[in-house]
């Protein structure tokens, strides 16, 4: 048995440090901005067996339900793989995966005639065919409209590319120069994965790679255990809701009752609400992987990032509800939604276990994806990132004013501004942070940001709007919850158009505005320090106004100082908080 915990430390360093070497690769060799600018892929390591061991590379919601994956394609290929093979997959029911988009490339590693490890690397590709450019097809109903489906499949054969599936895959999508050169560069962060990883197995010793392997596994279980059993065991409970089925107003509810005990945690789900309409409905494996970003969010940021982590978590989730769909349900838009009500319910009961450690909620996304033909006649799909929300804030931090959305944890990068204007036939008018949107808090929330971008050529639109209406980032530990967001889109000399939270539009050139959510804050907003509420004026985040009512501060008739004794009066004077937030 390998018990050291230094050596054990290191090995499991050089394992990540292979998955984040197969993401820079992935970045600097990708064609499409998706991953080249937005890092919108996860590259991440299984061992021999089907359990990940390391997940430092790209995207939480990505690698956290990986090992279902795994497990899948050993189940459908076992002993028949070979050195040489590559194999994709990409389908929630029939393959472990989270979503359609997410096509997951996985590589077996063999060292001296043994499947010793499995490099893979997830995703999300341009399009993948379907009912609307883009693969985000807000009008399907059943998982048919949404793209091809695909279980596990041998895309190489030792060494050889199977040109018929190869061809069969451009055929199904709009973009198949981009996918193209995509599932190239996929296939080259794999080969350097695996070129790497063959040589670390080599050098700790061929047949002792497995035992590394559960040894670090192992660890990670008993340092997780050891950290829920320093939380107060007990029953504790957290809900979190939509607003829409994406056809209609409707309450869709995630109810989380959460056991601790023992060292270990039991996500019952039971009580949610049954599966939806639309596209917004979680598989198995997209559950695990929310549940695991909120638990990673809550926990010790220093704590292995594995499958081992999570063997104390034992998670329920019936089927035909929201967290667990029954096929052939639609589940494009699930990485993000219902998978932000996940975390959030999760947060919520975890709040109640230590209060020090307690997540603020993130503002829901509202912006749009347009599509059209560029001026050689290709299909190009553009994702309005720039109006990303605002993040919740935690104890010691404000929240992100800007970031992708709940689910990468700020894994994603937004895109550059000028890079997008070149690729697409857009011009960006306005990116500021927004003025008191942020929910008010000792640490606050992100504000969100104002987006203003003028489209040049008719599109189709599919628009994602969950955070338009009702607010969403909720504040904890007596922090106020951020605005919600608005969004415009008016034709050229026309008046504005209605907005539909979630569908499918082709429209004319237009000018798109959108207001993005704010994040909650973290405590009591009369305990913030005034020298960084004047700095939230002076940067055009926070009003005089706003910082007198929501944050008992009170500025010089100049606004260019804070009058400290008006402050301490009217802060004395306020027995109560007022933390509701804009």
């Amino acid at each position: 048995m390998i018990d050291d915990p230094v050596l054990l430390s290191l090995v499991q360093k050089q394992i990540d440090h292979v998955a984040r070497q197969m993401g820079w690769v992935m970045t600097r060799t990708a064609r499409s901005p998706i991953f080249s600018q937005s890092h919108d892929f996860s590259c991440f390591i299984g061992d021999a067996r089907g359990n990940v061991i390391s997940q430092a590379d790209g995207l939480p919601i990505h690698t956290g339900g990986g090992g279902f994956a795994l497990r899948a394609l050993l189940a459908a290929f076992g002993n028949a793989m070979a050195d040489g093979d590559v194999y994709l997959l990409n389908d929630p029911y029939t393959a472990g995966n989270n979503h359609l988009p997410d096509w997951t490339l996985v590589r077996p590693v063999f060292v001296d005639g043994l499947l010793s490890a499995l490099v893979c690397n997830r995703a999300h590709q341009s399009d993948i065919g379907g009912g609307a450019a883009g693969t985000y097809n807000a009008a399907a109903t059943e998982i048919f409209h949404e793209g091809i489906r695909l279980p596990p499949l041998r895309l190489i054969e030792k060494g050889e590319v199977r040109a018929d599936l190869w061809q069969l895959l451009l055929l199904n999508t709009r973009c198949p120069d981009l996918l193209d050169g995509d599932l190239r560069a996929m296939l080259g962060s794999t080969e350097i994965g695996a070129t790497r990883l063959s040589a670390l197995i080599r050098e700790l010793g061929t047949t002792e790679g497995q035992a590394f392997f559960d040894a670090i596994l192992g660890h990670a279980e008993r340092v997780m255990r050891a950290e829920i059993g320093r939380m107060p065991a007990g029953t504790y409970r957290g809900e979190d809701a939509s607003d829409t089925d994406c056809f209609e107003t409707k309450d869709v509810r995630v109810r989380l009752r959460l056991d601790v005990a023992d060292g270990g945690m039991v996500f019952d789900f039971t009580g949610s609400d049954p599966q939806t309409r639309g596209f917004k409905n979680s598989s198995l494996a997209n559950t695990h992987s929310a549940v695991y970003v909120a638990v990673g969010a809550f926990f010790d940021a220093g704590l292995p990032r594995n499958e081992g982590t999570y063997r104390p978590i034992r998670i329920v989730a019936p089927e035909g509800t929201v967290v667990n769909a029954r096929y052939p349900a639609a589940m494009t838009m699930n990485t993000v939604y219902p998978a932000g009500e996940i975390i959030h319910a999760c947060w919520k009961a975890l709040a109640q276990l230590d209060r020090d450690r307690a997540c603020a909620g993130w503002g829901k996304v509202a912006y749009c994806i347009t599509s059209g033909a560029d001026s050689r006649g290709r299909t190009y799909v553009m994702y309005h990132w720039h109006g990303s929300s605002g993040g919740g804030a935690v104890a010691g931090r404000d929240g992100f004013n800007t970031i992708g959305q709940l689910t990468t944890l700020g894994g994603m990068s937004l895109p550059n501004v000028e890079v997008f204007e070149q690729l697409y036939p857009i011009t960006v008018k306005r990116q500021e942070f927004r003025c008191d949107a942020a929910g008010p808090g000792r640490f606050r929330g992100g504000t969100g940001v104002d987006y203003e971008v003028d489209v040049a050529a008719s599109a189709e639109y599919s628009f994602r709007g969950e955070g338009l209406y009702t607010p969403s980032g909720f504040g904890v530990v007596g922090g106020g919850t951020g605005r919600s967001g608005a969004m415009t889109l008016t034709p050229r000399d026309q008046t504005p158009i209605d907005v539909p939270q979630y569908g499918v539009r082709s429209l004319p050139p237009l000018h798109i505005k959108v207001s993005s959510p704010g994040g909650g804050g973290w405590g009591n907003p009369h305990e913030r320090d005034p020298a960084l509420v004047l700095r939230d004026v002076e940067d055009g985040v926070v009003s005089v106004e706003a910082a007198r009512q929501y944050y008992a501060v009170v500025l010089t008739p100049d606004g260019s100082a804070v009058d400290l004794t008006a402050t301490q009066t009217l802060r004395r004077s306020l027995s109560q908080p007022r933390p509701p937030g804009p």
